[in-house]
């Protein structure tokens, strides 16, 4: 008695799963289509993200690195410049077109790095400028 319940059982699953499939051919290429895009796309833009963070860490480091050697008690706002240029240079961050500027008063001393990191965008060139101020170091009587 179960014998004969389970072939026309097993028939008509058969059956549902046939339409089932027809209904759906196709679905997951489409799917494919779609979805590859954007998560291309999410991709890139998390690898961006990271360059440009590692473009401004860098160029804050420079420009932290140079304010402290111009805010040195002998320092000189050249010296702080050059210094937050050969920063930049001795890293392999791919940063390029790097301008440093600065100044230096009775009181504090400054450098502003402006430079450009890689794009994994065709035609954008990311900016990057970060700056950094330090008082001027100085002996007081007392």
């Amino acid at each position: 008695m179960t014998r004969r319940l389970v072939r026309p059982v097993l028939a008509l699953r058969h059956v549902i799963h046939r339409v089932r499939a027809s209904h759906e051919r196709g679905s997951a290429t489409i799917q494919m289509v779609v979805l590859l895009p954007a998560l291309f796309s999410l991709m890139f833009l998390g690898t961006q993200a990271a360059v440009m963070y590692q473009g401004r860490t860098i160029a804050l480091a420079a420009a932290q690195e140079g304010a402290r050697v111009a805010a040195g008690e002998y320092g000189s706002a050249t010296a702080g410049i050059t210094a937050a240029h050969d920063f930049v240079a001795s890293t392999a961050a791919g940063l390029t077109g790097t301008s440093v500027n600065g100044f230096r008063t009775a009181t504090d001393a400054g450098i502003t790095v402006t430079t450009h990191t890689v794009s994994v965008f065709p035609g954008w060139n990311p900016t990057i400028t970060q700056s950094a101020t330090l008082p001027v170091e100085r002996l007081t009587t007392g």
